[in-house]
């Protein structure tokens, strides 16, 4: 059990937000374009990563040879499809028990960090309804390096003003776990214990989540300017 954390910091696709799947689907497009299939054990490989560094993860798995001026193309070709998938989503886009995390945590004061190297996250966060949720939110325009490198969660352990140590991280990606661990952070893994096997915890879905263990002297306060 993790025990002695003040505060959480979440990852967004994958963990709060059912968008992982839109970004696999975005790349198995792009492949599709050349005539490659990207196939969803390939798609592990883009969780947690740059658009950048996961467009030269899918053209080396794939096969595709383009010269390197095209990279910035196909990447801006790939968000754009992403961005008009995420225009549709609403907060039944929530993974289950996400709601339920971010409001049992913020009835108790628990600080909370988004950490999400996807420079899209506030417009995701706007559309499924969880913005207010947020004590600091760290997206992908305020990093120079991207997971496995710790700085997204340095950053947010900073805006929180906590130790990181006193921090736990809800991650789906190895890349994301990995760079927790570097930053100093206790590690909750949302998916397969096999895949996921560095974290100090593992768990199926942020429903799974022991909160009530974890932060046991949490007292109930209420608070009008969060989301209800």
């Amino acid at each position: 059990m993790i025990t002695g954390v003040e505060g959480v910091i979440f990852d967004l696709d994958g963990v709060l937000v059912n968008t992982a799947a839109y970004h696999f689907e975005c790349w198995r497009q792009l492949a599709a374009e050349f005539g490659k299939t990207f196939t969803p054990d390939q798609g592990e490989g883009v969780k947690g990563v740059s658009r950048e560094d996961a467009l030269v993860y899918v053209l080396n798995v794939c096969g595709i040879e383009v010269p390197p001026e095209r990279h910035l193309e196909l990447a801006t070709h790939k968000d754009t499809l992403f961005k008009a998938m995420i225009a549709t989503l609403t907060p039944r886009g929530l993974l289950p028990g996400a709601l339920e995390a971010l409001r049992w945590l913020a009835e108790r004061r628990v600080p909370i960090a988004l950490a999400s190297s996807s420079e899209n996250a506030r417009q995701i966060l706007r559309y499924t309804g969880i913005t207010d949720y947020f004590d600091a939110i760290v997206d992908g325009h305020m990093i120079t390096r991207t997971k496995p490198d710790p700085q997204i969660f340095l950053l947010a352990v900073e805006l929180l003003k906590l130790e990181p140590a006193r921090c736990v991280v809800v991650e789906d990606a190895v890349a994301g776990v990995a760079g927790a661990l570097a930053a100093g952070c206790r590690v909750i893994g949302i998916g397969e214990p096999d895949v996921l096997s560095h974290a100090d915890m593992v768990v199926p879905a942020v429903g799974s989540i022991p909160l009530a263990e974890m932060f046991t002297s949490a007292t109930v306060l209420s608070d009008p300017e969060r989301k209800e």
